[in-house]
């Protein structure tokens, strides 16, 4: 591993070593995922009808082409040349079968489906052709062959601030207590003047009683 591969935003799938976590390849488009079973028609012993049935025999997987992207490992590389002829030696395919994911991701990378390639081996590799009088970027086109495949999906996970149908937190006003050992405010005139004498009606309205002489 020659360091962490960072794929570009328009990659939309990820190549890697079956649970490894760690992409090794990026590309943009994905085709050739196909599996059939082939069957045979047999009469059953036990059908006293005369009705032939589908019986499954063999399967087969296509091969899977991921192109319009880029390899960013050596060792990824150097595994997918070794399936070609060496020096002295034709391809045999020994010891070269891996499994690997495929992982289709969203605009912010984020997991949605992997196709898990059971017994994967490089069968193609391609350079699409590069013109250096134009600005032209490195696109590399990698073909697959397998025995088996495993699909997987992945829940998105929902960011709580995109929750539909929640209302808006609104914060009630809270009074404020009055804080203990603070105290009452006074009137400094009313604290001179004093509070006024208390008056019977009663009195009042009878007047003062007279005074006797002795």
């Amino acid at each position: 591993m020659d360091g962490l591969f960072q794929p570009a935003a328009a990659f939309r799938f990820l190549v890697q070593p079956a649970g490894s976590g760690e992409p090794t390849a990026a590309f943009t488009r994905l085709s050739g995922i196909k599996m059939q079973v082939e069957t045979i028609q047999v009469r059953s012993g036990l059908d006293s009808r005369g009705v032939k049935d589908f019986f499954p025999v063999f399967s087969r997987f296509g091969p899977v082409t991921l192109s319009r992207g880029v390899v960013g490992d050596n060792d990824f590389m150097d595994w997918i040349l070794a399936a070609s002829a060496g020096d002295f030696t034709g391809p045999t395919g020994a010891n070269l079968r891996r499994d690997l994911d495929v992982i289709a991701i969203d605009e912010k990378k984020n997991p949605i489906v992997t196709w898990t390639l059971k017994g994967a081996i490089p069968i193609g590799y391609e350079l699409s052709p590069m013109d250096a009088s134009r600005s032209e970027v490195l696109v590399e086109n990698v073909t697959f062959a397998m025995i088996g495949i495993v699909r997987t999906t992945t829940v998105p996970k929902v960011e709580e601030e995109a929750r539909l149908g929640e209302p808006p937190y609104i914060e009630e006003p809270q009074e404020e207590e009055p804080q203990l050992g603070d105290p009452p405010e006074i009137n400094e005139e009313e604290a001179q003047l004093g509070d006024p004498p208390e008056i019977n009606e009663e009195e009042a309205q009878l007047g003062d009683p007279p005074v006797r002489e002795e």
